[in-house]
Formats: structure tokens, C-alpha cells, sequence
């Protein structure tokens, strides 16, 4: 078998490996671990970790080491800024003054590299970043690289569509929220003879005396209001 070919089966093999082991994670933080995991067999590295980026910050989520005295790879604004302009792989001089930065195509081919940083992409953003370290420099193919971007691009978009889960969950309390609060609005309306506006001031009143949120001081009165109907037709 030629070695281009080999080099295809494995790289076949590999991917269904991210599959396998990304189809049985059900949190965000299992794919992320499954990813590391993935990641530390491929290179057989000493330490990779897995930032989530939170506005112009990386928050590390999970880390994955041979030595945990390991300090990790600090995303630098410099660094963040060239994995935004060049969406791919990044080797990371740490010996140079200056953290020297290179991209797969100007990496030295011996003795190799210690650290490098994958991006995590959706959509030609970045959500995110492996950091890979080599105690004895490792020589990165092609195809390692390739599967390295194939893992970054699919934990972009499992970070995005938590994104969006969180959105759609925040959206949804507020909407619930909402309709509580007019219907005890609502009901001190028609119980007390007030306005809309004067029964919500009264709303934000309970809530601020009794230190309890809008909605369940709303919740209060709906239950409330239940009850006494209840008991009238009990009657």
C-alpha cells in the first residue's frame, strides 16, 4: 500500500474515532473532554487544553496532562488575534522574547514544535482554542494538522449550538416571566381597582420588601387568587 494511501485509511480511522467518541458525549463538557482525549492520542502530547473564549478572554474548561506541573499556553491578545486573522494551527515560540508565532506552513520540520494552539471555528469565528505541549518537540504531518482543524471546527459548532441553548433557555424564562407577571398584574388589577401601572409598581414593591424575584412575587398572588376561587366554588 502506498503511504499516501495509508495515510488515508488512517485519517478515515480517525474520524470515525471523533465520532464515535463525540456521539456519546451528551454536555458541552464531555465533548470537550472527548476532544482532548481525541487530541492526546493523535499527537501524544504532555498536556492540551481546551479554552472556551468569553468575550475578548479564553476561560480554560478542561485540561488533559501527563505532569500537571505544567503551566499552560497563555492566550495572548497577540495570539487571539492571529488565530482570528489565519483560522488555522498555530505554533507558539515560547523561548523566543517576543513568543514568536508561526502558522503550519513556516513550522521547522526538525526538531519539530513544543507548543501549538488550534483554533476552535464556527463560521470564521473564534470560540475557542486547543493548546497542545510537547515536552521533546514533535514533528506535526500534514495530516495530523488536518484532523487537529477537523477537531476545531466541529467543537466550534457544538460550543455554538450551547450558545444558542443557552439563549433559547434564557429566552424562554423570560417569557415566562412575562406572562406571570401580567397575570398577577392582572389580577390586582381587577381585585384592587388598579392600573396597569400601579399594580406593577406594586409588584416591584413586594419584591424589593420581601428580597424575593418579580416573578415570584407574581406567582404569589396567581396561587393566591387560585386559592380563593377554589374555595368559593367549594362552597
Amino acid at each position: 500500500m502506498h503511504i499516501e494511501q495509508k495515510s488515508r485509511y488512517l485519517d478515515i480511522d480517525s474520524l470515525h474515532l471523533i465520532a464515535r467518541d463525540f456521539a456519546g458525549a451528551s454536555t458541552l463538557r464531555e465533548i470537550l473532554g472527548a476532544a482532548l482525549d481525541f487530541v492526546a492520542r493523535l499527537v501524544r502530547c504532555d498536556q492540551c487544553v481546551v479554552y472556551v473564549r468569553q468575550g475578548a478572554d479564553f476561560v480554560r474548561w478542561h485540561r488533559k496532562e501527563s505532569n500537571p506541573e505544567r503551566s499552560d499556553i497563555r492566550i495572548t491578545p497577540e495570539l487571539s488575534a492571529a488565530l482570528s486573522q489565519h483560522l488555522a494551527p498555530i505554533a507558539v515560540d515560547k523561548a523566543s522574547a517576543t513568543a514568536k508565532l508561526t502558522i503550519f506552513d513556516g513550522w521547522s520540520r526538525n526538531p519539530g514544535e513544543n507548543f501549538v494552539c488550534v483554533p476552535v471555528v464556527y463560521r470564521a469565528q473564534v470560540l475557542g482554542a486547543i493548546t497542545i505541549e510537547h515536552r521533546v518537540p514533535h514533528v506535526f504531518s500534514r495530516s495530523e494538522i488536518g484532523l487537529l482543524s477537523t477537531v476545531g471546527s466541529v467543537l466550534g459548532a457544538a460550543i455554538r449550538t450551547s450558545q444558542l441553548e443557552d439563549q433559547n433557555s434564557t429566552l424562554r424564562l423570560e417569557l415566562e416571566t412575562q406572562k406571570l407577571v401580567a397575570r398577577g398584574k392582572g389580577i390586582l388589577q381587577r381585585d384592587l381597582g388598579m392600573s396597569e401601572h400601579e399594580a406593577y409598581v406594586a409588584l416591584q414593591r413586594q419584591s424589593q420588601e420581601k428580597k424575593r424575584s418579580i416573578k415570584e412575587i407574581a406567582q404569589a398572588i396567581i396561587l393566591s387568587a387560585e386559592i380563593r376561587s377554589n374555595a368559593v366554588h367549594a362552597v
